[in-house]
């Protein structure tokens, strides 16, 4: 497997499981917007070095997800301000939001600070 991207959890928003009934969360790099930090895994060191493709396997901690569909805008917000909606819905309604990265519909992990996020080629 190639890693690709990589990035370390720094902190978690207090509100950032309030979205978890949705299937969603939301990430964003250590210097998000106040208004945003609350409700966002806030993590620091995003290194991205290919393009995130369906198929590839999106891991947070110690779950793995397969990513079913990227937005149009998820590469250049992921690497410029480490900023997408993980979506667990496997894409269903066939949204393709462009901000959002669609992952396969597992139940989500807890993550806490430290853990790594990446996202791998198979």
């Amino acid at each position: 497997m190639k890693k690709y991207y990589s990035t370390t959890v720094q902190e978690l928003g207090v509100n950032v499981h309030s979205f978890k009934d949705a299937k969603m969360l939301i990430m964003f790099n250590e210097n998000a917007p106040e208004e945003l930090r609350e409700y966002c895994i806030l993590h620091r060191g995003n290194k991205l070095e290919d393009t995130v493709q369906p198929g590839d396997i999106f891991k947070m901690g110690s779950a793995e997800y397969k990513i079913v569909y990227a937005g149009c805008e998820v590469q250049k917000n992921l690497r410029d301000l480490g900023h997408i909606t993980l979506r667990f819905n496997n894409n269903e309604e066939g949204e393709g939001l462009e901000g959002s990265l669609y992952l396969e519909d597992k139940p989500i992990v807890d993550v806490v600070p430290g853990d790594e996020i990446s996202i791998v080629r198979p």
